[in-house]
């Protein structure tokens, strides 16, 4: 298990992650295509950074998962700017893989679950005590119950904010079963992170750490 970070104040690394992903939203908030769904956008992360400060004194979270959580956030930024469906690599991939959309949003989702599974798990083991296989499958359980509640949420105010026109708002690009490739896009982000969660659990226990 990753050893608990240095103090902010000496922690050089996690100083250099911040200050490059306070460049990424500062530029991503120049100028939004939509600034009403900027603003939706942002609010969880706002909640998400706030609670991450909050709590950095008594629960600080290995530099690895610090790293993934940035990197997520940053590339939901760029999402926030163009919107999901209009953002600019998403059409390169498009063209790119011949694909018969945008897949950015895709890229999201699933990289929600690539990439915070990780630090899901470090706080399960590290402040629940979980340990075994409850350790390595509550992380996906998170992932998925998060999705579920974002993708409900984000329904309620695509009704409220853009009547009768919900999916197209919300840039589901004319797919019916955009909710549920996003749920299992997630899933499968998380799945992906399993292995080597139980690879580290191995290692630490031989090695007479803590699993």
């Amino acid at each position: 298990m990753p050893t608990t970070p240095p103090p902010f104040s000496k922690n050089r690394f996690l100083q250099i992650v911040l200050a490059v992903y306070a460049l990424v939203w500062i530029a991503t908030a120049i100028n939004p295509l939509d600034w009403l769904v900027w603003i939706l956008e942002n609010i969880l992360v706002v909640v998400l950074v706030a609670i991450l400060v909050a709590t950095y004194r008594r629960f600080a979270f290995s530099n690895l998962s610090y790293l993934l959580i940035v990197l997520y956030l940053s590339l939901h930024a760029v999402g926030t700017n163009t919107g999901y469906a209009q953002t600019p690599i998403g059409f390169w991939l498009k063209e790119v893989f011949d694909l018969n959309r945008n897949p950015y949003d895709r890229i999201i989702h699933f990289t929600f679950g690539l990439l915070l599974a990780y630090p899901f798990y470090e706080l399960i083991v590290r402040a629940g005590g979980l340990r075994g296989w409850v350790a390595h499958w509550s992380p996906v359980s998170i992932i998925l119950a998060a999705s579920v509640g974002f993708e409900v949420m984000e329904s309620f105010i695509a009704e409220i904010v853009s009547p009768g026109t919900g999916p197209a708002w919300l840039g589901a690009q004319g797919d019916e079963w955009d909710m549920q490739f996003d749920l299992a896009a997630a899933l499968l982000g998380a799945l992906a992170v399993m292995p080597f969660t139980y690879w580290e659990e191995r290692v630490a226990a031989k090695l007479g750490g803590p699993p």
